[in-house]
């Protein structure tokens, strides 16, 4: 009677074999990272300035490549909205955020007296709210700026340009009165030149006539940025 073969173990798959292959690689990826999100300021300058010829700074200090986030633009954007939907309604503002701007819109409908630049009770409401979010930050962190958009059609007699700086003016003087440093914020006007829709609807024409508050939220510490311009002197 033939001898019955001893069963040999069954060979892995191919794809198990490129999958861990993958994870490794991954792995050392990732620890390679690690390893440089601290680095040596002292031998980073003498490797530097060896092939640069310049003297060598005695500095000792070890900081992070990369400098920590001290304000996300998403969340200024949520704290935003959850002050702003207390006091005015939905169709009469937007947020967006666009990398490191956050763009609040108020339309002109509830925003201001029809054909004027001067704001409704419902608008001061608001801008207080904005205030509140926007003075609560330091003077290195934003910088805002207010633009006045007018529709295309404006009440017979109206320069669309003066009126949209008017509105622009008056809800940067707004903010400044109610604590946003004057110094990081500024107004301008474009008129008619920049509608937010071009869709020949007056229900969307209507949306172009807004005042926006662009604000720009600087994600970067600035002692750390000092710290480096002075290590290239």
């Amino acid at each position: 009677m033939a001898r019955k073969k001893k069963e040999e173990c069954p060979s892995a798959p191919a794809w198990l074999i490129s999958f861990s292959d993958l994870m490794s690689l991954l792995l050392t990826f990732f620890i390679l990272l690690y390893s440089m999100s601290v680095l040596d300021i002292k031998k980073l300058m003498k490797f530097l300035w060896y092939f640069q010829g310049e003297r060598v700074l005695q500095y000792t200090k070890t900081t992070a490549l990369l400098p920590p986030i001290s304000l996300l633009p998403k969340d200024m954007a949520l704290s935003l909205k959850e002050r702003i939907k207390r006091v005015l309604p939905v169709h009469a503002y937007q947020i967006e955020v666009i990398e490191d701007y956050v763009i609040v819109r108020l339309f002109n409908d509830v925003v201001f007296k029809p054909g004027s630049a001067e704001l409704t009770n419902e608008a001061k409401k608001a801008l207080k709210q904005i205030a509140k979010v926007l003075k609560g930050l330091s003077k290195n962190e934003t910088e805002i700026l207010v633009e006045g958009h007018t529709d295309i059609e404006v009440p017979k007699g109206v320069d669309p340009w003066k009126l949209s700086i008017e509105r622009a003016v008056n809800v940067a003087e707004f903010l400044i009165k109610n604590g946003v440093d004057p110094k990081k914020i500024s107004a301008t006007g474009y008129g008619n030149t920049k509608p937010l829709y071009t869709w020949n609807h007056p229900l969307l024409r209507r949306r172009n006539d807004r005042v926006e508050i662009i604000i720009k939220v600087k994600t970067q510490r600035d002692d750390l940025m000092k710290e480096s311009k002075s290590l290239q002197k």
